[in-house]
């Protein structure tokens, strides 16, 4: 066959090839297997007119023309396999591009190796700029036999090494093997770095074995290269600011200097200088920052520069920039600097400054504000745009403030089934409206429950921000308990048990699905039990998924879901990942949103194992696959990977004589998703998937949570004193994605809702599941018991 005839054959064969890029990824698969080979045996497949053979017409002299038995064998084989070729495309994918000469890589390509190195380990202390340079020279090499000695010790060094696939032995003379790296490891840069000789053998461990190259030559060039383009302003002896500098694209002659690392105080320095210099004429809402400096600080100060220090910081500079420099230019480009970072501030983070600003023991804006005033005297109509921006940095404030009041503190409650947390108020349809208007606040209260060992209880109410300790100083009050030696303990359903720190807030939406509050001494964790309503329902609910229009419950979902996932803030995401111990704060709707995906994995499963019926089972199976294509189709994804992990629970997959009754197109359907959900590469096939969508997208949160703790525990905050900023630039990255699946709006008739799509809202609203896994399993086995 030839190579573009095989890659038109695929496409036109199966609808979930969705590019000839993918479809010659799939052919490389069968290659690399050695199924089929080019006639001149060059191992990467091209979609071009080169002539391919299997191997079958290569071992069998002549050719035989398949039986009507074996035709209808391959046929019915076929969707398995095209599944399985979907799996491990992305793979071969970047193997393909990873094979080529560094000068025939695109710009495509170029960012496809680049965000695979992000992800890899043995890279995560190297700074984002080294990355891309490596993923224009780094190399592909493949070792098929176990056995196989990459180098001998005292060799010389010419190559450094990670693994992609597989692992290697480190054998030293006289010692044996020393130790097993294996995927994501690395070996050999010491060797370029010392330019001393190999220190050990390495042997391939097993078969298949995939590695990375960077060979010397371009290792000790991207290292020298960096360290040539980086520039340190030292102040007293000590590094205050390091950057980068990087040529402009499309010009070799003009640079732009990127932030590697700084003290909060320097960064602020050069971004007022770099970033708010020469704007007279330009509003501050169209200032464009093509290396996110800017949006990166804002995205993430909360980390490495408080609120209180970042403000007092900013009023000391509006202030001292006239006692430091007669000039009055000078003066002037300062205090516009910093009227015009604090509006765009306030204009990109929105609550929680303004929340901050408001605050009655902050008078930072009150003070500036009395400043700018006289100055607007001093400087008449050369201040006349600060003036502006100013008062409208006060009407912010004050329409935060109006809101606020509006609203008042509201209530929500803790019910004593399930998680589902609702406004403590009157109608259904109020709590619809109210829930819509307006996300969580830390100084909204929770009513919720604190047990004791032997399930008594007190009813609480705290706000949201809350600590645990005083949380648990109540508790202890209201039960009569000697709060010394108590701790407070969120106890799963399956009888886990997890203390709480005592500076930890957050703590009521962010427990488990059917998790509880327990107060208990520490020598007495192990008396503590779940609840019988812990333990979730003992038959199916009252929610009838067949009676109802799939197409209608994935629109609930999605509206449901989009409701949901507007509230969060891309802080919480941050205060999520670095500990639940910012004072003031709250993750409450990330928390709301991420237990929305749990419950609805959870629902799936349950519902299934509660049917004791085999043909309404394999009619749920039906039913929830054709929801999970109406939620991808509707960009829900969060729901679609809720409903298919749910499905490949083992507690549903083992159900053998239910998946065998189902028709073998949702078979297929089934097989399509699970290549998209498939965890290997890290998600690599969902990533993929997400780089072609437009917004509105509800993206699935889990990974979205991954990626930002990756980001987060695999990279130091502070280096050598320091900000660590190539981190903030990545975590920033992450939040970012948010802001870009909410570009556009979902479009709903949200005020228009049927009697059907309302008592849909109101069942999904009030799910009640059963989490525990063994439990699950135990239903599994009694609906169908193991073969034998």
């Amino acid at each position: 066959m030839v190579g573009t005839e095989m890659v038109d054959w695929l496409v036109q064969l199966n609808g979930s090839v969705r590019s000839r890029q993918q479809a010659a990824a799939m052919w490389q698969v069968i290659v690399e297997e050695g199924l089929v080979s080019h006639v001149t045996r060059e191992h990467p497949f091209r979609d071009k007119y080169l002539f391919y053979r299997f191997r079958d017409d290569v071992d069998v002299m002549g050719s035989m023309n398949p039986t009507t038995a074996e035709r209808r064998e391959a046929e019915s084989q076929l969707p398995a396999a095209l599944a399985t070729l979907q799996q491990r495309a992305p793979d071969a994918l970047i193997r393909l591009v990873l094979r080529k000469p560094s000068s025939q890589r695109s710009c495509e390509d170029l960012e496809m190796v680049y965000e695979e190195l992000m992800h890899i380990k043995a890279l995560s202390h190297l700074t984002n700029s080294v990355k891309r340079e490596l993923a224009g020279v780094i190399v592909f090499e493949s070792h098929l036999k176990a056995g196989t000695i990459l180098f001998h010790q005292g060799d010389e060094g010419q190559s450094w090494y990670i693994i992609l696939r597989g692992s290697v032995n480190v054998v030293i003379h006289g010692k044996g093997t020393v130790t097993t790296l294996s995927d994501g490891d690395d070996f050999g840069n010491l060797a370029l770095i010392n330019d001393a000789p190999r220190a050990a053998t390495i042997v391939c461990r097993e078969n298949s074995c995939f590695f990375l190259r960077v060979d010397k030559e371009d290792f000790n060039r991207i290292l020298r290269d960096v360290e040539a383009n980086t520039v340190r302003l030292k102040e007293h002896g000590k590094d205050v600011l390091v950057l980068e500098k990087l040529a402009e694209p499309g010009s070799a002659a003009q640079f732009k200097y990127s932030v590697m690392a700084g003290t909060p105080q320097k960064m602020l320095e050069h971004l007022l200088e770099t970033r708010f210099s020469g704007f007279s004429e330009t509003k501050t809402s169209e200032i464009t920052i093509s290396d996110l400096f800017l949006d990166d600080f804002l995205l993430t100060h909360v980390i490495f520069f408080p609120f209180k220090d970042l403000t007092e910081e900013l009023i000391n500079k509006y202030r001292a920039s006239q006692e430091s420099n007669p000039d009055g230019e000078y003066v002037l480009a300062c205090k516009r600097r910093v009227i015009r970072f604090l509006h765009q501030w306030a204009s990109t983070i929105r609550e929680p400054v303004l929340e901050d600003l408001s605050s009655a023991n902050s008078s930072f804006l009150e003070d500036l504000y009395h400043l700018v005033e006289a100055d607007a005297t001093t400087y008449g109509q050369l201040f006349r745009e600060e003036t502006h921006l100013m008062m409208d940095l006060m009407e912010m404030r004050e329409k935060a403030r109006q809101e606020r009041h509006s609203y008042g503190v509201r209530k929500w409650k803790m019910p004593s089934e399930g998680h589902r947390v609702l406004l403590f108020s009157g109608s259904s349809v109020d709590e619809e409206a109210a829930d819509r208007a307006r996300p969580m606040q830390h100084h909204d209260e929770m009513i919720f429950r604190v047990y004791c060992a032997d399930h008594t209880f007190c009813t609480l109410k705290f706000p949201l921000s809350a600590t645990v300790a005083a949380i648990r100083r109540s508790a202890a009050d209201k039960l009569g308990l000697n709060n010394d030696d108590l701790l407070l303990v969120q106890l799963k359903s399956s009888g886990e048990r997890t203390v709480l720190r005592d500076a930890a807030n957050s703590v009521t939406t962010g427990l488990s699905l059917n998790g509880r509050l327990f107060v208990s001494p520490k020598d007495h964790l192990d008396a503590l039990t779940p609840l019988p309503e812990q333990e979730g329902p003992t038959e199916s609910s009252c929610f009838d998924i067949e009676a109802y229009n799939t197409r209608d419950m994935a629109v609930a979902m999605a509206q449901l879901d989009w409701e949901a996932f507007n509230k969060i803030h891309e802080y919480e995401i941050l205060y999520h990942v670095s500990g639940r111990e910012q004072p003031g704060r709250t993750t409450a709707n990330l928390d709301v949103f991420l237990c929305r995906f749990t419950e609805y994995q959870h629902w799936v499963i349950t519902e299934t194992c509660l049917c004791a019926n085999l043909n309404r089972r394999v009619g749920l199976l039906k039913k929830f696959i054709k929801l999970a294509t109406a939620c991808r189709e509707l960009k829900n994804l969060n729901a679609f990977f809720a409903i298919v992990m749910g499905l490949s629970n083992t507690a549903v997959s083992r159900l053998t004589q239910t998946w065998e009754k189902l028709p073998s197109k949702f078979r297929k359907m089934y097989a399509a998703f699970e290549v998209l959900i498939d965890p290997t590469r890290n998600h690599r096939a969902y990533r993929v998937y997400m780089a072609d969508l437009l917004p509105p997208i509800i993206p699935f949160m889990p990974l979205l949570i991954k990626d930002m703790t990756f980001t987060h525990e695999g990279n130091r905050t502070h280096i050598n004193g320091l900000v660590n900023f190539e981190k903030m630039h990545m975590l920033a990255q992450t939040m970012r994605t948010l802001r870009y699946c909410r570009s556009r709006p979902l479009e709903s008739d949200v005020d228009q809702v049927s009697r059907v799509e309302f008592e849909i809202r109101r069942h999904l609203r009030s799910l009640y599941v059963i989490d525990n896994q063994k439990i699950l399993n135990t239903l599994s086995q009694k609906i169908e018991s193991r073969r034998t």
